[in-house]
């Protein structure tokens, strides 16, 4: 079960000790990724847009890998990811602190699947037990011969444990509103990282196109219910 606080976090040092606990921590559902179907119960979608052009060489692809596999991509008002940086990114193992209207939760998850090809990089984690949800995420950064370059996140998940009733209301009326708000906020952020390798707001000169990271397209692969 999720551990939770209310209007206060954890201390690095209290993080560190519960990343060190989740060594004997396993996933919080049996199913294959190809498995997580609508049929089978699953919400499925993803959302994905153009973050950069770069037709002449790849330093926005490789500004956006660095903040791709540090997690910097993710709003902080909404989550923030606890992890080692020393660790190799395959098998990472991460504390995401997702944060609603004063309460934050401590969620587990592991990094088990990592792409790094020509023009293709990212990872899927999957959740562990004390995770709100149940399932897996992918997030990947693509980049094609014109230069363009994209970032998709894609997620196959179920409702996970939650500590209490009001948390499982919550959850039903809230968790649609915050899961596009946050990746919302994930595409303009990693547009941002691309160009400038920070979020700081683009120079005054700066004439790039001024949608990038903006026109994000949802596409959901089984019904928009929260409830299961």
């Amino acid at each position: 079960m999720a551990e939770w606080r209310l209007f206060s976090r954890w201390t690095p040092q209290a993080l560190k000790t519960r990343l060190e606990r989740l060594s004997g921590v396993d996933r919080n559902f049996d199913a294959a990724e190809e498995e997580m179907s609508g049929e089978q119960g699953w919400h499925h979608y993803h959302s994905e847009a153009l973050i950069a052009l770069e037709p002449d060489d790849d330093a926005g692809f490789a500004r956006a890998r660095v903040a791709l596999a540090s997690y910097q991509f993710s709003d902080p008002d909404i989550v923030v990811a606890h992890f080692d940086p020393a660790t190799p990114l395959l098998m990472r193992k991460l504390l995401l602190e997702i944060k609603v209207v004063g309460l934050h939760y401590l969620c587990p998850a592991q990094v088990y699947r990592v792409r790094d090809e020509p023009g293709v990089y990212g990872f899927r984690y999957d959740t562990l037990e004390g995770h709100i949800e149940r399932g897996v995420e992918w997030f990947l950064l693509t980049k094609n011969e014109q230069g363009e370059i994209r970032f998709r996140i894609e997620a196959r998940w179920k409702r996970g444990q939650l500590p209490n009733w009001w948390s499982r209301l919550g959850f039903i009326l809230l968790s649609g509103y915050y899961q596009r708000r946050w990746h919302r906020c994930a595409h303009r952020r990693m547009s941002l990282f691309a160009h400038f390798g920070s979020t700081a707001p683009p120079p005054a000169d700066w004439t790039g196109l001024t949608h990038q990271g903006r026109d994000v397209t949802f596409t959901y692969h089984t019904k928009r219910k929260f409830f299961a």
